[in-house]
């Protein structure tokens, strides 16, 4: 008889990959050098593994980094990712598709940014749109999309709601922090809120703003006012929200709210750009 009795998330993994391994509470309970009741008990969800347990299922079970992550944040414990060089040679293949996604989204205004919001690439039309808000110079310093964003100088002062938005990215890494104990995030945190645009009142404007996919910002061109949406994209693998692979990467871009806006023409020869490869 198919056993229907409803499992906790743990249990439910758990059982999942036993299954994967064609092993029995008793084989499994064999290799951890553990009991089939206490097995039996972590399935059913009337205990609550450790961390290190969990760690030892793993290994017993051979999962890999993927299935870890979820098998960890299933027991209730925060995920472990160790941070993977954009620049290695092993990722050759994947710069040289971001940079084919970019050039093919000319002439909207993209960017390649790692989880620390850093800048990897830029394509064309991002170098000739933000080169209308600030200096050549200035523009070449631009490393990190936040900074970019949190800057009187930069990208901030064409957000619109720029006190919401700021809000609303400050509680996001506030919440990866709370969740993962993250010291990148924290540091994060106390380096963005030094920029006189922090609303001092941050949380309490974020815990009153819903997170979108997406905002808008404004730009004076030739004396009249243009709108865009600034949507990212991830690039990662396939599975649940909970698991995002390393390098995390996004690809943000501009997108003009009146279909008919003409961006002109973004391949000048005269474009540069320290993280413009083409």
């Amino acid at each position: 008889m198919k056993d229907n009795t409803p499992r906790p998330v743990f249990g439910r993994f758990l059982k999942f990959w036993r299954g994967v391994h064609q092993l029995s509470q008793e084989d499994l309970a064999d290799r951890l050098n553990s009991s089939p009741r206490h097995i039996s008990r972590l399935e059913n969800g009337n205990s609550r593994p450790s961390e290190a347990m969990v760690l030892d299922i793993a290994r017993a079970l051979s999962l890999g980094r993927r299935d870890l992550t979820h098998l960890l944040i299933a027991a209730g414990f925060a995920p472990r990712e160790e941070r993977v060089d954009f620049n290695a040679p092993e990722l050759k293949w994947l710069r040289k598709a971001l940079l084919m996604n970019l050039r093919a989204l000319d002439p909207f205004p993209a960017s390649v940014i790692d989880s620390s919001t850093n800048i990897l690439m830029v394509n064309r039309g991002w170098v000739r749109f933000y080169s209308r808000i600030v200096s050549a110079e200035a523009l070449t310093s631009v490393t990190n999309f936040y900074d970019f964003i949190f800057s009187h100088s930069g990208a901030g002062n064409i957000v619109s709601d720029w006190p919401d938005t700021l809000s609303a990215i400050l509680m996001s890494i506030q919440q990866t922090a709370l969740f993962t104990g993250d010291e990148t995030a924290l540091n994060t945190i106390e380096r963005l809120q030094a920029y006189p645009s922090a609303p001092a009142d941050w949380r309490q404007r974020a815990a009153r703003t819903e997170p979108m996919a997406s905002f808008r910002v404004q730009l004076d061109i030739e004396g009249e006012l243009k709108r865009f949406f600034s949507v990212g994209t991830m690039v990662g693998a396939l599975g649940p929200t909970a698991f995002a692979s390393e390098p995390q990467l996004s690809i943000v871009t501009l997108y003009p709210e009146d279909e008919a806006y003409d961006f002109g023409d973004s391949f000048d020869n005269d474009l540069e750009h320290p993280l413009l490869f083409y």
